[in-house]
């Protein structure tokens, strides 16, 4: 599923930068945001199917019978008071907050590079469609090497990605030079953000039960998704006051921190079969 939604990034991406490149910035581009948004609501309404009742189920044959817990003690438990699901919700603030900081500053960095819009449209497709296609094996992988090797090194690479991104400028020194410095770069986000987005979700099914999970992820969910706006904003501010290449080199820095948070405070959780 997951891979199939940033499948459809990258290509939107690259869809988007195409039209752009004919038609100009706007409207044009903004049409496929329309189709994409009313083709979802006609397939959520008539394909989706609810699966309360599997969880049910689930929950029903689980060997830990437990009691519904209050929302503010799933909120607690989640966010801070369970080291190992402390570290899950910091990790994917952190990512989505580098993700926020890659669709908003990346094109911004690469076109006062000299790049036009068909070759940012490359470099920022590439990201997503490498982490869409790589995660349906990562998942399997996490299930056969654990969840927390994945999430520390997946935080690592994307921090290193990132960092090969802001230091390309001063490392290459044509323009064809640094086009493949930041494909590298992409690549490398990619395959980070692979490792670690489907192992996140995997490591709260390990740790809560079926009865709670729902809420569970929708308080992960919170964090995670808030770090789009965080990651907005924190990279926005850092650019206005010194520049593009500190604000990508600052995001770069967190990301290494949170693997080394998740590397200290994260329990391995998956269960020896």
């Amino acid at each position: 599923m997951s891979s199939a939604g940033y499948g459809a990034v990258a290509f939107a991406a690259l869809a988007s930068g195409y039209l752009a490149s004919i038609y100009g910035l706007r409207p044009v581009p903004f049409y496929l945001g329309i189709v994409f948004a009313v083709l979802g609501l006609f397939l959520s309404l008539t394909l989706v199917r609810d699966t309360t009742a599997h969880a049910s189920e689930e929950a029903r044959l689980h060997h830990e019978p437990q009691t519904q817990p209050t929302f503010k003690e799933v909120f607690s438990e989640t966010s801070y008071r369970n080291p190992t699901l402390f570290s899950v919700s910091q990790a994917g603030l952190v990512n989505n907050l580098n993700d926020g900081m890659a669709w908003g500053l990346f094109p911004l960095f690469f076109a006062a590079h000299g790049l036009g819009v068909e070759s940012i449209a490359v470099l920022v497709a590439t990201y997503p469609a490498v982490w869409s296609v790589l995660q349906i094996g990562t998942g399997a992988l996490s299930d056969r090497w654990g969840r927390k090797l994945m999430i520390v090194t997946g935080m690592w690479m994307q921090a290193a990605g990132i960092l090969l991104v802001a230091a390309t400028p001063t490392l290459a020194s044509s323009r064809a030079g640094s086009f493949f410095l930041w494909i590298i770069g992409s690549v490398l986000l990619g395959i980070g953000t692979a490792l670690v987005y489907p192992t996140l979700l995997a490591a709260i099914g390990d740790v809560v039960h079926p009865a709670w999970r729902a809420s569970a992820v929708g308080v992960y969910r919170l964090w995670r998704d808030l770090g789009y706006a965080v990651g907005a904003l924190l990279s926005g501010v850092v650019a206005d006051l010194f520049g593009l290449t500190w604000a990508i080199v600052v995001v770069a820095i967190l990301t290494f921190v949170s693997g080394v948070i998740a590397a200290l405070r994260m329990t391995e959780t998956k269960r020896a079969n």
